[in-house]
């Protein structure tokens, strides 16, 4: 598929013209401005996620100490290197050059500590701030999936389930 036909999916896909709130999605289709709106929000939500989340590690590590998994090689730098990466990534998404990859780097980001939130619920470990249930830990565990989707729709890298074909190349060309 040419650069071209992926512009021609943009323009079949989503209908193009000044957001409306009122009348967001006429024909059960959105327009390109609302689903800008939309990104701007969750980007602005996410900056601010994650930078409270880098400042928390970066101030109080002991909390992220406690559930990090005794495999991981020099837990202390690699909690407020996670912090450093939390506050780098949120810059990203303010800066239009470096969006994609930020979102992108976000969402790797999610995944790879998937798995300290695994261990702080399966092996019980109890921090003091954080309760130590399941009604805390399913949810969080459930939601792991959404906060990668949610960093890769904050940085253009997807505009599914708005523009369910369109990633970041078609949105790319179809400015032409």
């Amino acid at each position: 598929m040419s650069h071209r036909d992926l512009g021609d999916v943009r323009k079949s896909t989503a209908k193009r013209g000044r957001c409306r709130r009122s009348s967001c999605a006429p024909y059960g289709r959105m327009t390109i401005a609302c689903i800008d709106r939309i990104r701007s929000a969750f980007r602005f939500a996410m900056v601010a996620f994650y930078i409270a989340a880098g400042i928390m590690h970066l101030r109080s590590p002991e909390g992220f100490l406690r559930i990090m998994p005794p495999v991981v090689p020099f837990p202390g730098l690699i909690v407020l290197f996670t912090g450093c990466c939390e506050i780098a990534g949120a810059i990203g998404l303010l800066i239009p050059r470096t969006r994609l990859p930020a979102g992108v780097m976000l969402a790797l980001y999610a995944i790879c500590v998937w798995p300290s939130n695994i261990y702080h619920a399966f092996w019980h470990i109890h921090v003091p701030a954080l309760p130590d249930s399941w009604w805390y830990h399913g949810p969080r565990m459930l939601l792991q999936p959404v906060l990668v989707w949610w960093a890769l729709f904050a940085g253009a890298a997807t505009s599914w389930p708005f523009e369910p074909s369109l990633g970041p190349r078609a949105r790319r060309h179809s400015k032409t």
